[in-house]
């Protein structure tokens, strides 16, 4: 598991009404963002960012821990306090208590803890009754045990105990990343592919902070994503696009005649492969000008070693099109090969390529 440093910022742990603590929140992000980009504000007050790469870059732990904590007296005004660990959870408490937990002694020191780090009043206090005041003692208990005596929310404090998670629920603040990125007057969130029953997990919120940071480094077309437009091939349909840029509101309603019929390629190269088509007597298949194949094509040549069999075909489809404009000419044909692929080729230029894959 990553060593983590835990940066706790006592000015910044109350929110102030008149919005300073978060402006202060995201000027001290920005600074600790521009030693490591990793930074990450996990609630107010509280920062972490992996040590490996800042130690290596500037010459050791004790050099980040110094520079961590000058920037914090720069930006806030006051010293923060400072812990090293491995995961959030060990990472805050190492924080608060600011020591520096050595690699590989994360388990012990976790284990050492009283029960209270946990959080629940219930829980502690049941435990101390069975003579249990000990993080490690409450992991030593049976899953079984645990399971009859305390509830699910129990169980899940049991895996944090015994370093099967390494944050506790409710440790992150998902909303705060909304927050700092409204305040820096980037795009709202817009919508995007949710769970299976429409939720959001901490990990979506991380992945959305970190893209955040990266676009802001590296500029808006840093992260592009994938999006569908109107065309007659799938190498038509798919354009990356920047990630974050607002969904079109209108849709392509064009009809699109001779479109390719579904399904449609799960992947589409975003550069053609070319590709040799040969028949039974291995020679060359090509395309006519009325669209027909001069033989049945009985195997693909990828490259000159690697060549495939081929068991069925379907098409060629041909396509006309921009005769006003560009003319081009083009045929799709699907393959199935012995070896159980599905492709999708494009005849054009008297080259075939490569430009899809079936499921």
């Amino acid at each position: 598991m990553e060593q983590l440093l835990a940066v706790w910022v006592d000015a910044l742990a109350l929110e102030a009404p008149d919005g300073s603590t978060l402006r202060d929140t995201l000027s001290l992000l920005d600074a600790l963002d521009a030693m490591c980009p990793f930074t990450e504000a996990v609630r107010l007050g509280l920062f972490v960012l992996p040590l490996r790469g800042p130690s290596r870059f500037f010459g050791g732990d004790a050099a980040v821990l110094a520079m961590v904590r000058q920037c914090v007296l720069d930006v806030v005004g006051g010293a923060p306090r400072r812990g090293v660990a491995e995961g959030l959870f060990c990472a805050e408490l190492a924080a608060h208590r600011e020591v520096i937990v050595p690699r590989g002694a994360s388990d012990a020191f976790r284990r050492a803890q009283p029960l209270e780090v946990l959080g629940r009043k219930d829980l502690t206090t049941t435990c101390q009754r069975l003579g249990l005041h000990s993080v490690g003692a409450f992991a030593d208990l049976e899953r079984a045990r645990v399971g009859e005596r305390f509830n699910k929310h129990a169980l899940t404090l049991h895996r944090v105990a015994r370093g099967e998670l390494s944050e506790l629920e409710g440790q992150r603040d998902p909303r705060l990343a909304r927050r700092l990125a409204q305040l820096r007057g980037e795009e709202e969130f817009f919508d995007e592919q949710q769970g299976f029953f429409g939720q959001r997990g901490a990990g979506d919120d991380r992945a959305e902070a970190a893209a955040h940071r990266v676009r802001r480094r590296l500029g808006a077309d840093a992260i592009a994503v994938a999006t569908l437009r109107g065309g007659r091939g799938p190498e038509d349909q798919g354009a990356l696009v920047p990630w974050g840029s607002p969904e079109s509101k209108t849709r392509d309603l064009a009809p699109w005649p001779g479109r390719l019929a579904a399904p449609s390629a799960a992947t589409t190269l975003a550069h053609p492969a070319p590709v040799q088509l040969r028949d039974a007597a291995n020679r060359p298949v090509v395309m006519d000008a009325r669209g027909a194949l001069s033989a049945e094509p009985a195997a693909v040549l990828f490259s000159s070693p690697l060549r495939r069999e081929v068991v069925w075909h379907a098409g060629p489809w041909p396509l006309v099109e921009r005769w006003w404009a560009r003319h081009r000419r083009r045929a799709h044909l699907q393959l199935v090969l012995a070896t159980g692929e599905a492709l999708l080729m494009v005849a054009e230029s008297s080259q075939w390529w490569l430009v899809g894959i079936y499921d």
